[in-house]
């Protein structure tokens, strides 16, 4: 029997204060200096419980590349880091860098409870939760192609994550968006011969 393809999705780290005050999507900002220093323990328990070897990709994102080099600072082998452009964040498009407040205004769509927008919303310029799921989906079954019956270490986002977990479910945007994705949560994955099988979502290193 073929060995699946394990996915082991990691969100990055949190992001500094006044990114976290604005809409920041795809915008390349900075990790909070005072988190990576206290969330320590959280990066030497994922440097012991992620597999040895792996293929470790991040996205063009800066967030997700010092993530991983966090990673490796609290234990786990340095890696060649692959680039895997679309487990890239939500594009926002003319919305990124506005107030959380400004959004509402600007909406076509009722919200969604656990999102700044509803997964069928696309914003001027930018792209929606369905295109995010198509895109991530897409990657993930091109990764699995490539390594297959390996494992993959993917630092990502919080939007991807769960577009990932809507793509091995075949749920829709609305109800992936019901998942919590925390900072350095773990998502596992697996891709098998005859589909997907998520294995857990938002583990917290440490916990």
């Amino acid at each position: 029997m073929a060995l699946p393809t394990s996915f082991w999705l990691i969100r990055h780290a949190l992001v500094d204060e006044n990114a976290r005050a604005v809409l920041y999507g795809t915008l390349d900002v900075e990790l909070c200096p005072t988190s990576l220093l206290a969330q320590a323990p959280m990066y030497a328990a994922l440097a012991a419980r992620l597999p040895r070897p792996a293929h470790w990709v991040v996205t063009p994102l800066s967030r997700t590349r010092r993530t991983a080099e966090a990673i490796f600072a609290a234990g786990y082998p340095r890696q060649e880091l692959g680039v895997e452009p679309d487990l890239i964040e939500q594009h926002l498009g003319e919305w990124q860098g506005l107030a959380h407040a400004e959004l509402p205004a600007r909406l076509s769509l009722k919200p969604h409870a656990f999102w700044p927008l509803g997964g069928h919303e696309r914003p001027p310029g930018g792209e929606s939760m369905v295109q995010v799921i198509a895109r991530a989906g897409a990657a993930l079954e091109a990764l699995a192609d490539r390594h297959p019956g390996e494992d993959v270490v993917a630092v990502s986002h919080g939007g991807t994550i769960r577009a990932a977990v809507a793509h091995a479910l075949g749920i829709g945007p609305d109800n992936a968006l019901h998942l919590s994705v925390q900072n350095l949560s773990l998502t596992r994955m697996e891709r098998h011969p005859d589909g997907w099988r998520v294995v857990s979502v938002n583990e917290l290193p440490g916990y």
